[in-house]
């Protein structure tokens, strides 16, 4: 039974951890962080707060207490903070990302993990080791008594650690991210994950999966053994292997029937539970080749789209309805339809990877996407194609085609053509032959981020209201119920991509927009960045930002270096916002006569720890590239180039990000008004290091760039 209600946060909680009774606190106390980047201490025994702890720049992740105790909070802003009766004593500093989560070691010392991947342990003030494995976030931490320490992390793994970083175990089996892990004073492991599962381990191995109606964020041993675990559906539920203990005939029923219910919630096509299909992020990817189909999400409907090489667009085919024939006969990978789906497993013992084939394609060209996609060697290129070849009757020769490149879907292939490459003599000197065509460079055509989740959008900007809306000093910066049915309606409009050249956009549906923009606390932005960014895609909604700055009240300007502030997700939406900008001629003026002030706002993301802000980042790069190319502005296309190379280079690990840049740079160079200033910065070992790339698509542009530097 709910006993106390602490209100004090203006943004969702997230760690909580407990103060023992003490003489401040009689009755124990809590500590909690929040996305609002505030740590507050509870008195327990009357629910108020004792102190509020500010100085984080981003949302706090966790929080513990030493046995001194002292608080320990890390952050997404990097550290993480010690206080002491309401103050601050020191900030740590070491993780290259946002601190995820923190464990004290029964000796005294800090254990930290990190979006960056690693784990490291501190002593004092001071990073004493650093331990490396994960291939993805760090999210949770926990103590395995005696032994060392367990870590959960988004690349799906458990490892158990010993405490001078030696890997002990590694635990896989979720199919998902894995927010928590725990331990028994046994030593059984449970985990926790969003593929809906908190499973129980013994010696490394699976012992049981517990399902459940929703993510599980958080497990947890009691003293007698019993595991509690939270879901994401708003229930803590304890379990237990003592008999006496069980619940009840009745209890179990009803929730058996509560996950039967939420496993059959969602619609069937064709065999295919939608909820499995990609949602509409996978419309950021272009298609390989025209008319290729794609099946997505949308809700709790399928949606077919066909990828328009011309226009360079997914155009919507309609919603996708169950009947016969639908899909019969032909597999479904990740919503797309193809002829073959091959379980091909690469090592004895080793995963099963799902290749994808359709009648037709160039069996070269899909062997080089799928090994680059599932992160294999390309020495297994020749015999992924033989695969194909023999598993889908084909005798036929097929020539070695050039790499298809995964982000633009360019060089498609001509069977029986051979490759441009093949035909001069290679030049000793560059690797580039003597008669040579380019693949990648000069860049036409503006790339976009034109995909929503509308729902999720709404549902996260009614939530931050509320919590505006419920303190008596931010009740003001609230929308009341005409302003959130204003809103509602302007989405409405943003969500009919269809008919954008006959739907109208005013000034007053902006009304309350630009109040949550130019007014919300920084915190509490990035769904409203999220709503600005399709804006910006209507033409009209363009239209009334560019007439906004024409009159003198730049409010897009302001906006986007509102964005620059924490979190990530602001810096996320502002570049995204800012690269759709340049969909209209009428706000390209304005992106020009701004040019300085928009790549100063967001130049740390160069360096940012999300891939995703620096594939905006570089997509925001190109973008300028193409337009002051077109303006012939030299001064602009030295800004561009100057910030392409420090994201073009081999230090950079997300291929996208890096092949965008190399374009950019590559562009510029073609043009050639900024040639011999390329020259200059060295940008030929710059294509050196590029054709050197394992990634095909990499090594092609350093081949165009050399080319257009001769």
């Amino acid at each position: 039974m709910l006993e106390k209600t602490m209100v004090g946060h203006t943004s969702f909680v997230g760690p909580v951890a407990w103060l023992p009774p003490s003489e401040s606190f009689p009755a124990g106390g809590l500590v909690s962080g929040g996305m609002d980047t505030l740590v507050i201490v509870w008195n327990i025994e009357d629910s108020k707060q004792v102190y509020t702890l500010r100085g984080h720049e981003s949302q706090v992740t966790s929080v513990v207490i030493d046995d001194q105790g002292d608080i320990f909070s890390a952050s997404q802003d990097w550290s993480i903070r010690r206080w002491r009766q309401g103050q601050c004593l020191e900030i740590l500093k070491g993780h290259q990302g946002p601190v995820q989560a923190i464990v004290m070691l029964p000796s005294g010392e800090m254990v930290t993990g990190s979006s960056d991947c690693t784990i490291k342990i501190w002593k004092g003030s001071k990073c004493i080791r650093t331990f490396s494995g994960h291939s993805d976030t760090v999210r949770g931490l926990a103590l395995m008594p005696n032994v060392g320490i367990l870590s959960a992390s988004h690349d799906g793994s458990i490892r158990l650690w010993s405490v001078s970083g030696d890997t002990l175990l590694e635990m896989v089996g979720h199919t998902a991210i894995v927010y928590c892990v725990a331990a028994s004073s046994s030593g059984i492991v449970a985990s926790g994950s969003e593929d809906c599962l908190a499973k129980v381990w013994k010696d490394g191995t699976c012992c049981q999966s517990i399902q459940h109606p929703g993510c599980v964020w958080d497990v947890k041993f009691l003293p007698n053994g019993d595991l509690i675990t939270a879901c994401s559906d708003g229930v803590v539920r304890v379990w237990t292997k003592d008999p006496s203990r069980v619940a009840s005939l009745e209890e179990t029923e009803a929730y058996e029937a509560h996950l039967s219910a939420y496993r059959t919630q969602t619609k069937m096509v064709g065999g295919v539970n939608i909820q499995d299909l990609p949602g509409r992020d996978a419309l950021l990817q272009p298609g390989s080749k025209n008319g290729k189909k794609l099946i997505i999400r949308e809700g709790d409907n399928a949606v077919a789209y066909s990828w328009n090489a011309k226009e360079y667009l997914w155009d919507r085919i309609g919603e996708v309805v169950d009947g016969p024939g639908n899909f019969e006969g032909r597999p479904t990978l990740n919503g797309q339809q193809y002829d073959f789906v091959f379980d091909v497993a690469v090592e004895d013992g080793g995963p099963v990877h799902k290749l994808p084939y359709n009648r037709g394609d160039n069996p070269y060209t899909v062997a080089d996407k799928w090994l680059l996609s599932e992160d294999l060697p390309l020495t297994y290129r020749q015999q992924v194609v033989e695969f194909i070849l023999q598993n889908t009757g084909q005798n036929v020769p097929m020539v070695d085609t050039p790499f298809s490149d995964p982000y633009s879907g360019g060089s498609a292939y001509v069977p029986q053509q051979q490759p441009n490459w093949m035909n001069g003599s290679l030049s000793e000197s560059s690797g580039v032959p003597q008669s040579y065509t380019s693949k990648h460079i000069p860049k036409k055509g503006m790339l976009l981020f034109d995909t929503a989740q509308y729902d999720s959008i709404m549902k996260k900007l009614e939530s931050f209201n509320s919590s505006l809306a419920a303190d008596e000093s931010t009740k003001g910066l609230s929308l009341n119920d005409e302003e959130l049915k204003n809103l509602r309606a302007t989405i409405s409009i943003l969500k009919d991509e269809s008919h954008y050249h006959t739907s109208s956009l005013k000034d007053k549906n902006l009304v309350e927009l630009q109040k949550l923009l130019l007014t919300w606390p920084t915190s509490l932005l990035f769904p409203a960045l999220d709503i600005l960014r399709i804006t910006l895609l209507h033409p009209q909604g363009a239209e009334l930002f560019a007439q906004k700055a024409e009159s003198g009240k730049d409010v897009l300007r302001q906006i986007l270096q509102r964005a620059c502030e924490p979190p990530d997700a602001n810096q996320l939406l502002g570049i995204r916002a800012a690269v759709n900008a340049f969909r209209h001629s009428v706000l390209r003026k304005w992106v020009l006569h701004n040019r300085s002030e928009i790549l100063d706002f967001f130049s740390d993301c160069q360096t940012s720890s999300q891939k995703n802000i620096r594939v905006a980042y570089s997509t925001l790069l190109l973008n300028y590239s193409v337009l002051l190319i077109e303006t012939k502005d030299e001064a602009g296309q030295i800004q561009v180039l100057s910030a392409a190379l420090e994201m073009a280079g081999p230090q950079e690990m997300d291929p996208i990000c890096r092949y965008r840049s190399l374009v950019t740079v590559g562009s510029l160079v073609a043009n050639g008004l900024v040639k011999s200033i390329a020259l200059d910065l060295d940008v030929k070992s710059l294509a050196d290091s590029a054709i050197a790339s394992p990634e095909n698509s990499v090594s092609e542009v350093g081949k165009d760039i050399q080319y257009f530097l001769k």
